[in-house]
């Protein structure tokens, strides 16, 4: 837009241009640069450390294999029937559209941190998912309700994923209620027959790889891994100290 001051020529009338205005956060663009960043982390995933929780998972799987069918007939009992929730909240849906509605909302409200939360969640998922995937095509085990696909657990991986997710943004405060809803989710598959101990536990480990391998931020020096462990007529989850 053009003015002209009274005492000046049109020549020398000075042009103001209005400022540009802020661009908007692109949710779309940054939905796009989480598959880049995805890719990046199916690579990180050859690392010492992801390879050494996979290992102890796979440990542990075999460990816990002799007690597959008692641990089942302990947890289907008609008492443990609180356990039912499990399917709902460890579901591949409920897991992956929260993850994705942190992320949406942290960019439409501007908030760096609540996004960046949403991002690793998403991507989180997406490993812990594709692994699973991959390894269940595998193994086609029969579960104990006679289907396939038993091996190991998505349910029990993608909760796992969450709460490493959560537990490397906030610490154990957010970390300890998050691992045990991703335990009881794990507990509620051998309660409904879909799955065997020895599925959740290599499950379970999965999930901590996947939210590792997502989070590029640190929480100090000292290191402690989670992983699944086997005990007589059940399993439960150990805390391993890997040093500074």
């Amino acid at each position: 837009m053009a003015m002209v001051f009274p005492g000046t020529t049109p020549a020398a009338a000075q042009t103001f241009v209005p400022a540009p205005a802020a661009p908007a956060p692109q949710v779309s663009r940054a939905f796009a640069g989480l598959f880049r960043d995805t890719a990046t982390d199916f690579r990180g995933l050859a690392s010492k450390d992801h390879l050494t929780v996979l290992a102890v998972g796979a440990l542990v799987a075999a460990a816990a294999h002799g007690m597959d069918r008692q641990t089942t007939t302990t947890l289907s009992n008609p008492r443990a029937g609180f356990l039912a929730g499990g399917e709902t909240l460890g579901s591949a849906r409920f897991q992956l559209g929260g993850a994705l509605a942190a992320f949406a909302v942290g960019h439409a409200i501007g908030n760096a941190k609540v996004a960046a939360v949403g991002a690793d969640l998403v991507r989180a998922n997406i490993v812990s998912q594709t692994l699973t995937g991959a390894v269940k095509f595998a193994a086609r085990r029969e579960r104990p309700d006679g289907t396939e696909f038993s091996f190991p657990s998505g349910h029990t991986s993608v909760t796992f994923a969450t709460a490493t997710v959560l537990q490397r943004h906030f610490g154990w405060k957010a970390g300890v209620p998050a691992y045990a809803m991703a335990s009881y989710v794990a507990a509620s598959r051998i309660h409904d027959k879909r799955h065997f101990l020895s599925d959740v536990a290599f499950g379970a480990a999965i999930g901590v790889v996947s939210g590792w391998t997502t989070v590029t931020i640190g929480q100090g020096q000292a290191r402690m891994t989670v992983a699944p462990i086997a005990t007589p007529g059940g399993g439960g989850i150990g805390f391993i100290w890997t040093g500074q």
